[in-house]
């Protein structure tokens, strides 16, 4: 399943709103970083084992600095999980398959 790819201008519409009748779960990633490329395979699969319980996007950061900066992104990859409009939980740098999966099933 293909992770959609989401800008500053589409934030509310696909995070804020979205978050509303199910969990969005974020990468905030680089082009440039080593470890977001070794996390992106995870969220990938982590977004085909959940289907539609999840919505999976991502967000560039260089990209979209005002809303990496809005959300206190310091550092990359960060993963956060968005419900009823509001971050709910956070996990920064790489992690294993198991580990996001088992932040992930604390908000379903």
């Amino acid at each position: 399943m293909a992770i959609q790819e989401i800008s500053s201008k589409n934030f509310e519409v696909e995070v804020i709103e979205s978050s509303k009748t199910t969990p969005v779960l974020i990468d905030f990633w680089a082009p440039w970083c080593g470890p977001c490329k070794m996390i992106a395979p995870i969220v990938e699969e982590l977004s085909g084992d959940y289907g539609a319980k999840v919505k999976f996007v991502k967000l560039n950061t260089d990209e979209n600095l005002d809303i990496a900066t809005k959300y206190g992104i310091m550092s990359i990859p960060t993963i956060m999980i968005f419900r009823d409009g509001e971050p709910v939980d956070r996990i920064i740098g790489f992690t294993q398959k198991n580990n996001l999966k088992k932040k992930i099933d604390e908000h379903l």
